[in-house]
């Protein structure tokens, strides 16, 4: 297969899709549903060649793809060599990822790590001790009495070379790396999550923040959403492996670019802390993730866990170790936990919303000390997926959308041509329609609209020249918003009290920073409150996974929160249905 406009090339196995073929030749090919044939992300145009459609998606391909030729990859087979353009929306493109977030509470610099300069008299044949053994001794009123065996490994050839001066790094008792005197001790804070994955280099020794960097998390190809990973991992025989490897590519590709920054090596890097759903924490871990994804959704770990960086294929010190942060339970990972670690002094002793929105939405109440939490699955819908004309925040998506004078204006990412719209567009166009009077209080687009424009049963609105907003958008943002609002009724309702007495609401998240919250009000997403209890925190789980870097005691804070938090399955919740259906409308 070639695609033209990449200048690419790539060899497809036997009865391999074109989408599938792509992925594997890393072409950053958009794939929300993970290639089920259901999304319609991965459009191509077969320039040359023949192609043969999959029996069982052919009927949807012929329905659904545009007039104009656009076929969707996953379901389309090579018969003979091929030449294909490649849509602009269906090219991942270099996205937006947000590393900002609240500024970081104070706290006492108290890394897992501890680092020694020892110095060593040279041996001879008098004294010839065993070189751990002579470091050991050294150390020995330091409390360290082990070297781990990598480290161990490292030691003779970089003794004789440092002259007997080292610089040890210590985890615990354990000596992890040993370098050369006046050699950096840095440490790799990660939040790996769904659709981004932020990641921040920090000196170990000093707590500076020395570099942050955001990328896409490349599982993406795998499906926007967490239950179309799941699957994959569940079905694919090598489905586990992929995701595993897709993310620690990612975390991996941080560490260096990272460390390029700052001209650092990555086996300096000392000590990682990890935070992310609990389906990313599974699949980094490759952990058994089948009975996550069915009732009654149970993860293998929530605690807090520590494993080797090499285990997860980390470029880092010899036996520099990963923490990955607790859970709460369900889908409630420790991206979570991490957010109210951040925040604890914003909701601490309030009666409070934290939310931390995306493509799974968690929510927790704080209300008389106690911390009640629910997962609701919002779907990729708020962040471009699954819309007929959406992408990712990246230049030239419509990130602002609004009503004037009857007409539907919009505003691009880096004043670029319009491309598509991203997520916070995709919530302006929304209520930008419904305060126009283009769609009805059910989310029905009104065909004698001047914005609403109609080709037999398709009805849509242009946002911008080629970016229209379809009928079957309004339903996906309906059933987003719909899974949150409820989800937060719900809460409210267990606790006994009405949203009124929100004291304070805080959103987090890359979608967070840049929703508007008068738009997110006005569609019923976010309950109606006045605009000064509302404070949107950015990426508060990067804040709080690089507290839990710095500090010891923050990680143990962090696992108190996670067992104070009481989980709420909404499944099972009486009423969760008609809480949804309720929510499904516009006030």
């Amino acid at each position: 297969m070639r695609f033209a406009s990449l200048g690419r090339e790539a060899e497809c196995r036997a009865r391999e899709t074109m989408f599938e073929c792509a992925r594997r030749a890393g072409i950053r090919i958009v794939g929300a549903c993970g290639g089920r044939g259901v999304c319609g992300t991965c459009l191509v145009r077969v320039l040359s060649g023949e192609v043969e459609e999959a029996q069982t998606t052919a009927a949807s391909v012929r329905a659904l793809a545009p007039a104009d030729g656009w076929l969707r990859a996953c379901t389309l087979r090579p018969l003979t060599d091929c030449t294909l353009e490649l849509s602009p929306r269906s090219l991942a493109p270099i996205v937006r990822a947000e590393v900002e977030g609240l500024r970081a509470p104070r706290l006492a610099l108290e890394p897992a790590v501890r680092s020694f300069e020892v110095a060593l008299s040279a041996p001879d044949l008098a004294h010839a001790g065993a070189d751990a053994d002579r470091l050991l001794e050294a150390l020995a009123v330091e409390g360290v009495a082990r070297i781990e065996l990598e480290a161990l490994r490292a030691l003779p050839p970089l003794a004789r070379e440092a002259a007997w001066r080292m610089k040890v790094i210590a985890h615990g008792d354990e000596i992890i790396a040993a370098g050369l005197p006046g050699g950096r001790v840095l440490g790799l804070a990660v939040d790996l999550g769904t659709t981004n994955v932020a990641g921040f280099l920090l000196d170990l020794e000093t707590g500076e923040r020395l570099a942050s960097l955001g990328i896409e998390n490349p599982q993406a190809a795998f499906g926007a959403d967490l239950v179309s990973r799941v699957n994959h991992a569940v079905r694919e025989p090598q489905g586990a492996a992929e995701l595993q490897s897709a993310a620690a590519a990612a975390l991996s590709a941080l560490a260096r670019d990272l460390c390029e920054a700052v001209g650092a090596r990555t086996d300096e890097i000392a000590d990682v802390a990890i935070c992310g759903n609990t389906a990313m924490h599974h699949l980094l871990l490759r952990l058994p993730v089948a009975q996550l994804g069915r009732a009654p959704y149970v993860p293998a770990a929530c605690r807090a866990l520590d494993v080797a960086a090499r285990e997860l294929g980390l470029p880092a010190a010899p036996g520099a170790r990963a923490h990955l942060l607790a859970g709460v339970g369900g889908f409630v990972g420790g991206d979570h936990v991490a957010v109210l670690l951040a925040t604890e002094s914003r909701w601490s002793g309030a009666t409070a919303l934290v939310m931390d929105i995306g493509t799974n939405t968690e929510v927790s109440l704080v209300h008389g000390g106690e911390i009640t939490t629910v997962s609701c699955p919002s779907g990729p819908a708020l962040e471009g997926g699954h819309i007929s004309c959406g992408m990712r925040a990246a230049e030239g998506a419509i990130e602002r959308v609004w009503a004037e004078n009857g007409r539907i204006e919009g505003r691009t990412i880096g004043g670029a041509a319009p491309v598509g719209v991203c997520g916070s567009g995709v919530v302006d166009a929304v209520a930008a329609l419904l305060a126009a009077g283009a769609i009805d209080r059910r989310g029905r687009m009104r065909p004698d609209h001047p914005a609403v424009s109609q080709s037999g049963t398709r009805r849509e609105a242009q946002l911008a020249p080629g970016v229209a907003f379809e009928q079957g958008d309004v339903r996906a943002v309906q059933l987003a918003k719909a899974a949150i609002r409820s989800g937060i009724d719900l809460l409210l309702a267990d606790r006994g009290i009405e949203h009124g007495s929100l004291e304070r609401l805080l959103i987090a998240g890359a979608f967070g920073a840049y929703l508007e919250v008068e738009s997110a009000t006005a569609i019923g997403l976010l309950p109606p409150l006045p605009r000064e209890r509302v404070e949107q925190v950015g990426n508060a789980a990067g804040v709080g996974v690089r507290m839990a870097l710095a500090s010891v005691a923050a990680r143990e804070r962090a696992q108190r929160i996670a067992a104070r938090c009481r989980y709420l399955e909404l499944g099972v919740v009486p009423g969760f249905r008609d809480a949804f259906m309720r929510r499904i409308g516009f006030e």
